[in-house]
C-alpha cells in the first residue's frame, strides 16, 4: 500500500518534507535553464538539524555533563530565509520536541536558532537564528492562487542530508487533501522531494516561494514523482499570524458539516455538487447565534463561494476573529443570507493535558491512547483504568458533541475496545461504510454510559 510519508527525518532515516526574487517573471514556456534561477535563490535556502536529547540517559549525575552525554535522536530537514533579521519557515515535524537547532547557511556557516511560534495543524513553524549576521538572503511568498497546473516549479532542499540540492518539475495538481488535518489543500509536484527536503521552498519561475514542501507518497519512502507542498496563500495566513501573536487566531463556525452528494445536488435541483451540508449545530456557537439550522446547505462564505467541506473550513479559519460576515444557505430550496459574528476556533478546541501531546492516533476527530502511565497521569485517571482513551478531540467533529479528553472508550459497536488502533480502523471502517451512528460505551470519571457517536 502507497504511503504518505513526511519528509523530516532522523540522521539517515525518515523525512517530511528566501534569496532575493527574480526581478521579472519568466515566461511559462520551457527555459533554456534553470541555472541563473537557482544560483539566485539557493542563498536563502538553509539546512536544519534538530537535536533532541534521549531523556533519563547519559550516566552522569551532573546535569551539564549529563546534557553533553545523552544520546541524541537527530532530524535533518530544510528550510528558507523570509526576513534579513534571521527569521526562517520550515515544518513543525523537523523541530517538534528538539533541545537544538542548527541552521546551515548556504555558505557553510552554522548558526544556532530557536522557535518563535509553530502551528502543528498546517505543520508550519517560524525560527529565529540566533546572532545573525547582516545582510542574509531571503526570499518572499507568492500568489499560489494564480498557480496552474502544468507550471514549472523549483526545489531547493537538503535531501538525505545533501545541502543545495536543486530538483526541477511541474504543478501537477492543486488542492490535494491527504488526510494530514483540517486545512489539506497541498500543491502536487513531481518535482523529486525526498527525505530532508521537508519545510523547504517550492519555487516558481519568478523566485516566488508557492509552497513548503511537507511530504511525499511513496512505497519506498524515496520519491516517485508524487510530492505534496502547502500552498503560499495558506501559509502566508499562517505566517503572518504566528509572527505577529506568536500563535494562530483562527475563526469558528459551530458546526458539524458533511460533503454535498450529486444524489442530493440533482433533488435540490443543483447545477453541480457543491455546498456543505451541516449536520450538526453546536451550542452557544456562533452559527446558532446566526440562525443556521441542521440540514442547510452552505454555499458561500464571507463571499467566498464553498465547493466542499475545505472551501469552509478554510474560509471560516481565515476570517478575522469577531468580525460579522454574510453567509449564504439553501434551506428549503431558497437561498438565505445569514450575517455571523466568527469566534475563535483555537478557544473552543478542547485540550488534552496541558502542553501538546506529540502521540496519538486520529479517527473521526478523535486522539486516541492507551492507558500509559503518562495518560493516566495527565487526565488524573484511576491506574487501573482500561480501554482506549480519547486525548483530544476536534471541535468541528460530530465526536465533540458527546465526548471530551480524558473519556475512556470500553466498547464500539458493542465490540470491547483495549487498543487505539483497533478503535480507529473499527471508526475508519463504519466511516467508509457510511453506516451511520454507532453505540459506544464510555466511562467519564466514575460514570459509565452508551452513547451515538456518528464516525
Amino acid at each position: 500500500m502507497a504511503l504518505i510519508r513526511v519528509l523530516a527525518g532522523a540522521a539517515a532515516a525518515t523525512v517530511l518534507l528566501s534569496a532575493p526574487a527574480m526581478a521579472a517573471a519568466a515566461p511559462r514556456g520551457t527555459p533554456d535553464s534553470f541555472a541563473d534561477l537557482a544560483e539566485r535563490l539557493s542563498p536563502a535556502v538553509v539546512n536544519i538539524s534538530s537535536a533532541q536529547r534521549v531523556k533519563g540517559q547519559g550516566g552522569s549525575a551532573d546535569p551539564q555533563l549529563q546534557k553533553k552525554l545523552a544520546p541524541q535522536a537527530v532530524s535533518l530537514g530544510s528550510g528558507f530565509i523570509v526576513d534579513p533579521k534571521g527569521v526562517v519557515i520550515t515544518n513543525n515535524h523537523v523541530i517538534d520536541n528538539a533541545d537544538d537547532i542548527t541552521v546551515t547557511l548556504n555558505d557553510g556557516r552554522e548558526l544556532k536558532a530557536t522557535i518563535k511560534a509553530v502551528d502543528r495543524e498546517t505543520d508550519i513553524a517560524v525560527l529565529q537564528l540566533d546572532a545573525p549576521p547582516a545582510k542574509l538572503p531571503f526570499v518572499t511568498f507568492g500568489d499560489s492562487n494564480t498557480a496552474r497546473v502544468g507550471d514549472w516549479v523549483l526545489a531547493i532542499g537538503n535531501p538525505f542530508g545533501l545541502g543545495g540540492t536543486v530538483t526541477v518539475g511541474i504543478i501537477s495538481a492543486r488542492n490535494r487533501d491527504i488526510d494530514a488535518g483540517n486545512f489539506d489543500d497541498f500543491i502536487q509536484t513531481d518535482a523529486a522531494i525526498n527525505r530532508g527536503n521537508s519545510g523547504g521552498p517550492l519555487f516558481d519561475m519568478s523566485g516566488k516561494v508557492v509552497g513548503i514542501n511537507t511530504a511525499i507518497y511513496s512505497q519506498t519512502g524515496g520519491s516517485v514523482g508524487v510530492g505534496f507542498a502547502v500552498p503560499a496563500d495558506l501559509a502566508t495566513v499562517v505566517v503572518d499570524q504566528l509572527l505577529t501573536h506568536g500563535e494562530t487566531r483562527r475563526g469558528w463556525l459551530g458546526v458539524s458539516i458533511d460533503e454535498m452528494t450529486p444524489k442530493l445536488a440533482a433533488e435540490l435541483g443543483l447545477e453541480r455538487p457543491r455546498g456543505a451540508v451541516v449536520s450538526v449545530v453546536r451550542p452557544n456557537s456562533p452559527a446558532l447565534s446566526a440562525g443556521v439550522q441542521p440540514n442547510d446547505i452552505i454555499l458561500d462564505f464571507n463571499k467566498r463561494p464553498v465547493n466542499s467541506v475545505r472551501d469552509l473550513t478554510r474560509a471560516v479559519a481565515d476570517t478575522a476573529v469577531g468580525s460579522t460576515v454574510p453567509m449564504t444557505v439553501l434551506r428549503g430550496g431558497k437561498r438565505v443570507i445569514l450575517k455571523v459574528t466568527v469566534d475563535r476556533r483555537e478557544t473552543r478546541v478542547l485540550a488534552s493535558a496541558p502542553g501538546p501531546r506529540p502521540g496519538g492516533l486520529k479517527a473521526s476527530g478523535l486522539t486516541l491512547e492507551r492507558p500509559t502511565a503518562d495518560v493516566v497521569q495527565s487526565f488524573g485517571l484511576s491506574p487501573d483504568v482500561e480501554g482506549v482513551v480519547v486525548t483530544a478531540v476536534d471541535p468541528d467533529s460530530p465526536a465533540a458533541i458527546v465526548l471530551q479528553p480524558g473519556d475512556v472508550i470500553l466498547e464500539i459497536g458493542w465490540e470491547r475496545m483495549s487498543r487505539p488502533e483497533a478503535a480507529a480502523t473499527k471508526l475508519d471502517k463504519l466511516r467508509n461504510l457510511n453506516s451511520g451512528p454507532v453505540q459506544i460505551y464510555v466511562q467519564r470519571g466514575e460514570l459509565l454510559f452508551y452513547e451515538s457517536l456518528r464516525p
